[in-house]
C-alpha cells in the first residue's frame, strides 16, 4: 500500500511545496483557510450540512486526498456520524455507528491524541480504505474539553504530514470544533421554538389545539379555498348544564369531562386538515375542511353519539343522568364577499337552536342565513 504510485490531489501540489515557509506567509495562508471554513459553516442549513460545507472546502482549498469529520454519539462510545469529501473515494466506508475501539480514528478518540500515520501499512489500527492512501493525519475536535469527534485527513504522499502541516490541521479542527457547537447550538434552539410555538397552540387542560391555533387554521383555510374552491365545514360542540356539572361535582370532575370530551372530538378530526379546538370554556370547535353541510351534520352525530357511549357522570343534568352535548353545524364554500366571521356565526345560531330545541342534538345551518335544521 506504501508503494502505491503517488496521487496528485487537484487541489495543490504535494510534499514540501504545498505548504508556506515563512511565517508570516503561512499565518496568513492558515487565517485565509480558518475564515473560509468560518464562512461555510454560517451559511450551513443544519448540522450534515455544515460538516459537509467545511470538508468540501477542505479538499478544495489543500491538496489532500481526502478529508472527513466523524462524530461521537452522546456516550462517546462510537462514531455515529461522518461526512467526507476528496478526489479519492474511501474504499470500504465505514458502517455506522462504530466503536471507538476500532480503527485509528478510535484510537484518537480514545486517547484524545492527535494520532499521525506517516505510513498506513505499518499501523495495527488502520482500517484499510482506498489502496492509494499511503498517510493519515487524526485530529481530535474538542470543544470545551469535550471531545465532539475527530477530523481525519488522508494523503497520498508519505511526507505530507510534516510539524507545520500538522498545526495547521490542528488549527482547522479548533475551528471545526465552534462550527459543530454553534450548528448545536442553532439547532437546540430550533426545537426549543418549535416547542415553544406548539405549546403556544396548545390548550393547556385539554391538549388539543387552543383558540389562537383555532383562528390561524381557520383564517389559512378559508384565504387558500376562496382562492381554490371547495366547502369549509365548522362544528361547535357545547357541553350542555356544564356550570350545574362544576357546582354538583367540583372542578376537577368538570376538567376530566371536558379532556374526555376534547379526546372524543380529536378522534373525529381524521384527517391532517382537520382541526379539533377549544374554543373557550366547554366550547369545543371541529373544522373540516373539503366538508360540506350534510356530511358535517353526520358527523355531529357520531360525536354525540360518541359522548353519550362514554357515561360522564352528570347529576346535575336537566338532560340525562350523563355529560350531553349540543352541536351547532355550519359550511360554505368560501368566496371574497363572504368573511370568515360567517360560518362561526352560522355555526353559533345553529347551536344556540339546538340548546334551545332541547340540548343533545346536531343542528345545522347555512351560512346564507336560512333557518337551522336539525
Amino acid at each position: 500500500m506504501a508503494n502505491a504510485e503517488p496521487y496528485t490531489a487537484g487541489a495543490g501540489v504535494p510534499g514540501e511545496s504545498w505548504i508556506e515557509r515563512d511565517a508570516p506567509a503561512r499565518g496568513a495562508m492558515l487565517a485565509e483557510i480558518l475564515a473560509q471554513v468560518s464562512r461555510e459553516a454560517l451559511q450551513g442549513e443544519g448540522l450534515d450540512d455544515v460538516l459537509q460545507r467545511i470538508v468540501e472546502c477542505l479538499r478544495r482549498r489543500l491538496p489532500v486526498a481526502i478529508a472527513s469529520i466523524i462524530l461521537l454519539d452522546q456516550g462517546g462510545a462510537h462514531f455515529n456520524r461522518e461526512v467526507y469529501a476528496g478526489d479519492l473515494s474511501l474504499a470500504q466506508p465505514m458502517e455506522l455507528p462504530w466503536s471507538v475501539n476500532v480503527g485509528a480514528a478510535g484510537r484518537c478518540a480514545r486517547t484524545g491524541q492527535a494520532q499521525l500515520i506517516a505510513d498506513v501499512a505499518a499501523d495495527v489500527d488502520y482500517v484499510p480504505g482506498n489502496a492509494a492512501v499511503c498517510a493519515e493525519y487524526i485530529v481530535p475536535i474538542r470543544h470545551r474539553q469535550r471531545l465532539l469527534g475527530v477530523l481525519n485527513i488522508e494523503s497520498t504522499h508519505a511526507d505530507f504530514f510534516d510539524a507545520h502541516a500538522c498545526a495547521v490541521f490542528d488549527a482547522i479542527a479548533e475551528q471545526v470544533a465552534g462550527a459543530i457547537h454553534l450548528a448545536r447550538i442553532a439547532a437546540e434552539l430550533e426545537t426549543a421554538n418549535a416547542r415553544l410555538r406548539e405549546l403556544s397552540l396548545r390548550d393547556g387542560l385539554t391538549g388539543i389545539a387552543n383558540r389562537r391555533c383555532f383562528d390561524e387554521r381557520l383564517a389559512a383555510n378559508w384565504a387558500l379555498l376562496a382562492r381554490e374552491g371547495g366547502w369549509l365545514a365548522l362544528l361547535m360542540v357545547d357541553a350542555d348544564c356544564f356550570k350545574d356539572l362544576n357546582d354538583a361535582c367540583g372542578h376537577l370532575h368538570g376538567d376530566d369531562c371536558l379532556r374526555e370530551l376534547a379526546r372524543i372530538c380529536a378522534g373525529l378530526a381524521v384527517r391532517e386538515s382537520d382541526l379539533a379546538a377549544r374554543y373557550g370554556g366547554e366550547e369545543l370547535v371541529l373544522l373540516l375542511p373539503g366538508c360540506e353541510l350534510a356530511d358535517a351534520q353526520r358527523i355531529g352525530e357520531t360525536l354525540r353519539a360518541r359522548v353519550l357511549e362514554a357515561a360522564l357522570h352528570h347529576p346535575a343534568s336537566a338532560v340525562a343522568a350523563q355529560v350531553t352535548v349540543s352541536i351547532g353545524v355550519s359550511a360554505v364554500r368560501p368566496r371574497r364577499d363572504l368573511r370568515s366571521e360567517d360560518l362561526i356565526a352560522a355555526a353559533d345560531r345553529a347551536l344556540y337552536a339546538a340548546k334551545r330545541g332541547g340540548r343533545n342534538r346536531v343542528v345545522g345551518c347555512a351560512v346564507d342565513g336560512s333557518p337551522p335544521v336539525a
